[in-house]
């Protein structure tokens, strides 16, 4: 049985500021079922901290620079069936604020303190820090944890271990880039700072640390996987990620039904399932009655539930939104990020009373009656590794409207004359990132609401699909195999 240290700064429904945590909480019960013998390592942040269970206190973890203190806690997170690691660095992780930023959105100076120490500690764990478990594999998710990748291959050359260690990317925009005169406080070998090593373009890049010392290498869709070999998506890894073709697997994302399901959800006014679709339009009413929006049931209803980024396409929603409006349908956002597009939305508010609904911030049972409330669900990137939101909309009968990229594009089938002659199309899905090719999905949206038969007919395809997580993990499962010492 294959022992793997899953590595992931964050972890729902305890921290959470994207998909990552969904990830991070959903893989390691797909992989224990697969036959793996998963655990956990995140850091103490304050609500972490304080959920983590009767503790047992596995090793001290020096620290590469002088002042403060650090340790490996070993113990039980509510709604885990397997033991966590949580490395408690209160001078690191006890702060106001999301994961990477202070309550400003202004980033931690410090970061590349922080997560090179979570790094370091996944390493200690390799070595058998803890003498009662000890990984074979080590799995680092995005740049947070790209260290661990780093600090596990010098481990390794100093023979103090054996593991392999695998690195997901699950967004490669963020690279965790940090100054060159700070590579002396990682706990690294000098010579790690290096082109074939963290070096990118006179700066260091965690990103890059996972990518080039990881034994194996994921990306959370197999259209991701291809695009980011290209210099179009590539971020200046592209050659690095081309040079490393023959190790990097696209594994599409699963879906936790155990949480997101209509049938069983509690944050719902109604619930409903496919085969009983009916209490879809009491959530869709509720949805209008608790965002102000006017009680209008045969307005189609398009929802958004993002990070309000400019990657997230929404600028092309807002160039579009009089064709939106001027259709007939509503528009309800949810989010928070580019204090440009938040503002953007908020007059589109203010200026479309009853029609358009604004709310700010991350509340997940709010995200849930988003879904559950729309009938189409907006998720117009301009590139999108995996995307969770649509395989929600397609749970969640709200038909996903789509650029046809990366996850989207593995995921959603577009409404044209042969899907649907088919039963096979599930919603809508446009080539171009133009808002010309956006309007043109728009208005196929609106062309299919006017025929609710066969609305109908897609909605129930729609929610039919299944992602489910042991195909993932099954994936994972037999690269793990592959790697083991």
């Amino acid at each position: 049985m294959t022992r793997v240290l899953q590595v992931s700064a964050e972890l729902y429904p305890l921290l959470k500021t994207g998909g990552l945590a969904d990830v991070a909480d959903a893989l390691p019960a797909a992989l224990a079922a697969a036959g793996a013998e998963p655990r956990l390592l995140v850091p103490g942040f304050p609500t972490i901290r304080e959920a983590l269970g009767k503790e047992c206190a596995v090793a001290p973890v020096a620290l590469p620079w002088s002042e403060g203190r650090a340790a490996l806690l070993r113990g039980r997170l509510p709604g885990f069936e397997m033991p966590v690691y949580v490395l408690d660095a209160p001078g690191l992780f006890d702060r106001p604020g999301n994961p990477y930023a202070d309550a400003a959105g202004v980033a931690y100076a410090d970061n590349h303190r922080r997560f090179a120490l979570l790094g370091l500690a996944a390493a200690r764990l390799a070595e058998g820090v803890d003498g009662s478990w000890r990984p074979g594999i080590v799995h680092a998710h995005d740049w947070h944890a790209g260290l661990a990748c780093a600090h596990v291959a010098a481990s390794r050359s100093r023979r103090r271990t054996d593991a392999r260690t695998v690195f997901t990317i699950h967004n490669l925009a963020y690279q965790g880039l940090f100054p060159a005169d700070l590579f002396c406080e990682l706990g690294l070998p000098p010579h790690f700072y290096a082109v074939e090593g963290l070096e990118f373009y006179g700066q260091g890049s965690f990103m890059k640390a996972g990518l080039h010392f990881a034994d194996a290498i994921t990306t959370v869709s197999p259209s991701y996987a291809k695009e980011i070999q290209t210099p179009e998506q590539g971020c200046g890894l592209d050659g690095l990620l081309r040079h490393r073709a023959g190790v990097l697997h696209g594994i599409l994302n699963g879906v936790d039904y155990g949480v997101w399901s209509p049938a069983s959800d509690a944050s719902l006014a109604a619930a409903y399932d496919a085969d009983q679709p009916d209490g879809k339009a009491a959530c869709k009413a509720a949805l209008q009655r608790e965002c102000g929006l006017d009680p209008k049931p045969d307005a189609p209803l398009f929802g958004i539930v993002s990070r309000l980024t400019e990657q997230k396409g929404l600028p092309l929603v807002l160039e579009a939104l009089d064709d939106l409006l001027d259709g007939g349908g509503q528009l309800v956002v949810l989010g928070s990020g580019d204090a440009r597009l938040e503002a953007a939305f908020g007059e589109a508010a203010a200026r479309h009373p009853g029609r358009v609904a604004r709310r700010t911030g991350m509340d997940e049972g709010l995200a849930h009656r988003i879904v559950a409330g729309s009938d189409v669900v907006l998720v117009p990137s301009r590139f999108e590794p995996c995307g969770l939101t649509q395989l929600y909309g397609l749970r969640y009968g709200a038909l996903p409207l789509v650029h046809r990229v990366g996850g989207l594009a593995d995921t959603v089938v577009d409404c044209t004359l042969e899907d649907l002659a088919a039963s096979t199309a599930t919603g809508f899905v446009f080539n171009a990132f133009t808002a010309e090719a956006y309007r043109r999905a728009l208005r196929r949206a609106f062309a299919l609401w006017s025929r609710q038969e066969f609305w109908g007919h897609v909605r129930d395809a729609a929610m039919r699909q299944r992602f489910e997580w042991n195909a993932a993990a099954a994936r994972y499962a037999e690269l793990y195999s592959r790697l083991s010492p």
